[in-house]
């Protein structure tokens, strides 16, 4: 059975392996969220980032990636994401079922738990404000917005929250 995994943040310009397939793909009820404080990869317990999360929204939708790690690497693949993913528990490790122009595909995707104390939902102007002011270990948290506002519009990928935080970070003195 091949390993996909599911791109819908940094996933999609740092995946962290070698793909041997890749698919645009949509997962239905769920959409893409700056809803978990990230108090590792782009912020500190003192001063959070915001990282994105596939959060549970019945009528909602995600388009994102599929990627197919090579056979021979599933495994190894699979441990590093859980290492990267699942560093703080706020991500649910979890099957879905992507649609893609090839038909539905599973795939392994990490999904914010709502009940988990990094879970948030703040308005755009505060995420804006959050995102601007904080780094972690995996660098600047503008960084990881401008990467992957850059990749969604290559992919032709229209997010119009996206956007805005990208431009809003921006003009508040954050450039890429």
């Amino acid at each position: 059975m091949s390993l996909w995994v599911f791109g819908y943040g940094s996933l999609l310009w740092n995946p962290g392996f070698t793909q041997v397939d890749a698919r645009r793909a949509v997962l239905h009820d769920y959409h893409r969220s700056f809803c978990m404080l990230s108090i590792h990869h782009r912020g500190t317990p003192d001063l959070p980032g915001l990282v994105l999360a596939l959060d549970a929204v019945p009528g909602g939708q995600c388009t994102g990636i599929a990627l197919r790690a090579d056979d021979a690497e599933a495994d190894d693949v699979l441990k590093m994401l859980r290492e990267r993913e699942l560093v703080s528990s706020a991500y649910l490790e979890r099957t879905v079922t992507l649609q893609t122009e090839y038909g539905p595909q599973e795939a392994l995707a990490y999904v914010i738990d709502p009940a988990h104390e990094q879970y948030v939902q703040l308005d755009l102007e505060a995420q804006a404000q959050m995102i601007a002011r904080s780094t972690g270990g995996r660098g600047p948290n503008p960084e990881y917005l401008y990467r992957t506002a850059a990749h969604l519009d290559q992919m032709e990928i229209v997010d119009p929250d996206m956007r805005w935080l990208a431009l809003r970070v921006q003009a508040l003195g954050h450039a890429e």
